[in-house]
């Protein structure tokens, strides 16, 4: 087979597989009919049987069925590895509240902001240089190697105590490369073993994000009230390291994907669709945050309520992500990608100019 047939079969893998965001991977796991989608996992498949396989790859793979039994064990495995990459964004809220009044209470509430802040930025940039490793490295290794990244970083950062912007480093731009070589894996690879529930298998993987942020939260605030932000960190990073170890093992790729001749395609930029969704996702994913890490020190310093009070608006905002993750992407499949994004942020907006700016 020729380099450009070849090329070809991975551009269209890289379309189904590439996720911009994790509030979008659900909806965007259904972009492709069921019927698009199995002849380009055919070309694929013709593209793959003629590459020479590397090391790590098992050609058997490629003859396994699609929506089968091992299609949900790297689902399941996706699942856990977002619960705690994504779970520890997702409830640093907590360790926010401890850093502002007890630990840094010197500190404006804006520095302590940026170990969150840039948790959720670098690992969406580090996504480029994560996905190129995808596709030159074993998954599996790739996932691996991020979940020890992520560990060292809480551990070392549990030690860094004595000012901010050690903990910025470690764990705000440590542990988010670490995630990012998590994420790409874990939300790219199940779309490979899925036709016909590939937005429900999808839509479960990125479900871990919430799972991890609803019950990481009250964890993480019991053990910074028993043990202190220190030992809480270092019980998460060890943790993280055991729990991604074995769930790194299952995360393997179904079909071998043909290295791109671009690292990055900048020509898509020049499609005006692709580009009106650009801006639009940013836009909406800007604010995204916000309210994960500043609900818990506004409930008490704002609304005069109590640590646990705050908690609980957490581990509520994450069970409603977790039945808004899996539940879009059945939503997309039905009324389509861009109505059901447009939905979304309806509502999203609606919530805050209906139910919170008249009542701050």
């Amino acid at each position: 087979m020729s380099r450009t047939s070849n090329s070809a079969a991975s551009a269209s893998l890289n379309q189904l597989t590439v996720n911009d965001t994790h509030s979008s991977a659900a909806s965007a796991a259904s972009k492709v009919s069921n019927g698009d989608f199995e002849k380009q996992i055919q070309q694929t498949e013709t593209a793959s049987a003629t590459a020479t396989p590397r090391w790590w790859e098992s050609k058997s793979l490629e003859h396994k069925p699609l929506d089968g039994a091992y299609g949900w064990i790297v689902v399941a495995s996706g699942c856990v590895m977002l619960m705690f990459s994504m779970g520890c964004v997702n409830s640093y809220g907590m360790y926010q509240t401890y850093y502002h009044l007890v630990q840094f209470p010197d500190e404006h509430v804006s520095t302590l902001s940026w170990v969150g802040t840039l948790q959720f930025g670098v690992m969406n940039v580090f996504g480029i240089p994560a996905g190129i490793l995808c596709e030159r490295v074993d998954t599996r290794l790739v996932s691996f190697v991020g979940g020890v990244i992520m560990a060292i970083s809480l551990i070392i950062a549990s030690f860094c105590d004595d000012a901010i912007w050690k903990l910025i480093i470690t764990q705000g731009i440590v542990f988010s490369i670490g995630a990012s070589l998590v994420f790409i894996p874990s939300t790219s690879i199940p779309a490979q073993w899925f036709t016909k529930r590939r937005a429900l298998a999808v839509g479960i993987v990125v479900a871990g994000s919430g799972i991890g942020g609803l019950w990481l939260t009250p964890a993480t605030r019991a053990m910074i009230d028993q043990l202190g932000t220190a030992w809480a960190l270092r019980i998460t990073g060890i943790i993280i390291f055991a729990v991604n170890s074995v769930a790194s093992l299952f995360m393997r790729s179904r079909l071998r994907v043909q290295t791109r001749d671009k690292i990055v395609d900048f020509g898509v930029f020049r499609d005006m669709r692709f580009l009106l969704i650009f801006i639009g996702a940013v836009c909406a994913t800007t604010g995204y945050f916000t309210p994960l890490f500043s609900l818990p020190s506004f409930a008490q310093q704002v609304v005069g309520k109590s640590n646990s009070f705050g908690t609980n608006l957490l581990t509520i905002i994450n069970a409603a992500s977790t039945v808004g993750r899996i539940g879009t992407g059945e939503v997309a499949r039905l009324l389509g990608n861009i109505n059901t994004m447009v939905m979304c942020t309806f509502v999203s907006s609606l919530s805050i100019l209906v139910l919170w700016l008249p009542f701050q």
